[in-house]
């Protein structure tokens, strides 16, 4: 029905700001909670990032609002990151209104934000907990506000704001429009949308499916000491453009841009450690360039929207369907394609289809580039910068090098020695190659071993998992696939670390019951069998 924006019949001022913005048609979400919520219904939308909610509330704020002194809408929003993006987007479609919005969040100076209410907004974007410490200062006032925004309350939810968020909508008048915008709908944001909106329209779009389609998704087994050269491997063959990495942990995210940059890529990290200035100087980088690949946590991604990054590596694998979505869909923006790749270890294929099965998706299982197929990539990158380096003469210091060694040898012989410096990191990994590749869960490097402990001990793999690498004193990811039943349960390890497994566990107590430990074989041994009974 609403096929263009002129449809909304909206101000020239904003048709002409989102023309310039780039905004052709909207999306799904915008056809949908628009119009209702410029007739100033309560909405109730529930949309993944990425799907253009942003615009979905931010259209009917500015069309409904004037320039003045103290605010008339606020946005609550769970981080900093998401609070800058939102205001920024809100300038860019109340630019021709004169329409000021200002993000306040934690981690800015204060005082400057005290400044800048002062001098009159319009929009304030903030996070709970600065907006409860400026209401509390009395530098901020909500006396005239017309309309309340709750971005991504689940996430709010999760990070534990929603006291913050309750005490915030008591100092609010009750005469008010209410837009809560939610991936996804928990007990307690249903609770909040009964108890403070009325008589909400609800309206959502199957983001999922959105995301999805324009979205090629692989995965690939790699065991965890073997992540970093997936990854560089994949980023050698590939070339992406911009790279979003995202890992569990933030001592994770330092050590894997650390090593990134330690071989030479332009890589940079993010996470809650970081000063606010610093997370935003990486941002910055990250959208002119600079750096091409940047390492993340979740939430210090939160609001990242940039259109051309064109691969999301799950390093480490999403710890729910939902969070899945939202990493995806950090690629494939403004209509964009983008690859999602998802590096799983050989305990993680549950997880992995549980993802599936929640997203409506397929994810397909790919080979890790060979060593031949990096070393091919590479020749051609090295031959495409020798091209550049001639045609722009940057080449002169080395002529009379070569001259004098031109002397000695043919020229054929001394470009060829030129390039094996260049490719002698390729050639040092030569014998990992094969384990690298395919010899994950083989036979080769793992021998399975025969545990008397099960499910009907009330034993999961994680007590598996630390007893052996508490017992044994061995790293808890070199344990290989573990499979539960319910008397007995088998355990993959290295081949080399067997021995040490077997007489560091064996006799040992789990969960009160004493276990045995002994090499798998085809028939149990009768002394097990008897423990088992």
């Amino acid at each position: 029905m609403y096929k263009r924006f002129y449809n909304f019949g909206l101000s020239d001022e904003v048709l002409n700001a989102l023309s310039e913005m780039g905004f052709e048609k909207p999306t799904p979400i915008q056809e949908s909670a628009v119009p209702p919520a410029l007739e100033g219904l309560d909405i109730i939308g529930q949309a993944q990032t990425g799907t253009g909610k942003t615009a979905a509330f931010g259209i009917p704020i500015i069309e409904k609002g004037t320039r003045g002194k103290v605010p008339y809408a606020i946005i609550l929003a769970p981080t900093r990151e998401l609070a800058v993006q939102v205001a920024q987007e809100l300038n860019k479609i109340g630019k021709n209104k004169g329409i000021l919005s200002v993000p306040i969040y934690g981690g800015q100076s204060i005082e400057r934000q005290i400044r800048s209410l002062k001098k009159g907004v319009d929009v304030v974007v903030g996070t709970p907990g600065r907006v409860l410490d400026h209401i509390r200062r009395r530098t901020l006032n909500l006396k005239n506000i017309r309309i309340l925004v709750l971005d991504e309350a689940d996430e709010m939810l999760n990070m534990g704001f929603i006291d913050d968020i309750e005490t915030i909508l008591r100092d609010i008048p009750e005469e008010r429009q209410t837009m809560l915008f939610s991936a996804t709908m928990p007990k307690e944001i249903m609770r909040i949308a009964a108890k403070y909106m009325n008589n909400p329209r609800r309206v959502a779009v199957d983001a999922k499916n959105m995301v999805v389609l324009k979205i090629k998704q692989v995965f690939y087994e790699v065991r965890e000491e073997y992540k970093i050269k997936a990854l560089t491997r994949l980023l050698d063959v590939e070339d992406p453009s911009l790279t979003l990495v995202f890992c569990h942990t933030k001592r994770e995210v330092d050590e894997v841009a650390g090593k990134l940059q330690q071989m030479g890529y332009y890589a940079g990290a993010i996470h809650g450690d970081f000063t606010q200035s610093h997370r935003d100087e990486m941002m910055e980088k990250f959208k002119k360039g600079d750096i091409e690949i940047l390492v993340a946590t979740d939430v210090a991604a939160r609001g990242l929207d940039i259109t051309d990054v064109s691969h999301v590596v799950n390093y480490s694998i999403p710890q729910n369907p939902d969070s899945y979505i939202h990493r995806i869909g950090r690629t494939g923006r403004a209509g964009k394609s983008g690859i999602a790749i998802t590096f799983v270890t050989p305990r993680e294929y549950r997880q992995l289809r549980l993802i599936e099965r929640s997203a409506k998706t397929r994810i397909e299982k790919a080979k890790l580039p060979t060593r031949d197929e990096v070393r091919r990539a590479r020749e051609q990158e090295i031959l495409d910068e020798i091209d550049d380096i001639i045609k722009d003469e940057n080449h002169s210091g080395y002529l009379d090098m070569v001259d004098e060694l031109s002397s000695r040898y043919p020229l054929r012989d001394i470009a060829a020695s030129a390039l094996s410096l260049i490719f002698s990191d390729i050639e040092s990994d030569e014998d990992e190659d094969d384990a690298f590749t395919d010899g994950l869960s083989s036979a080769k490097n793992y021998v399975r071993l025969f545990m008397t402990v099960g499910k009907r001990d009330r034993v999961r793999v994680a007590d598996i998992v630390r007893s052996i690498a508490s017992g044994a004193n061995i790293p808890g990811r070199k344990i290989g696939n573990i499979a539960l039943f319910d008397k007995f349960s088998f355990v993959e390890i290295p081949r080399d670390l067997a021995d040490r497994v077997i007489s560091s566990v064996d006799n040992s107590v789990l969960n009160g019951r004493k276990i045995r430990v002994q090499p798998a074989r085809a028939k149990k041994p009768a002394a097990f069998e008897r423990n088992l009974c």
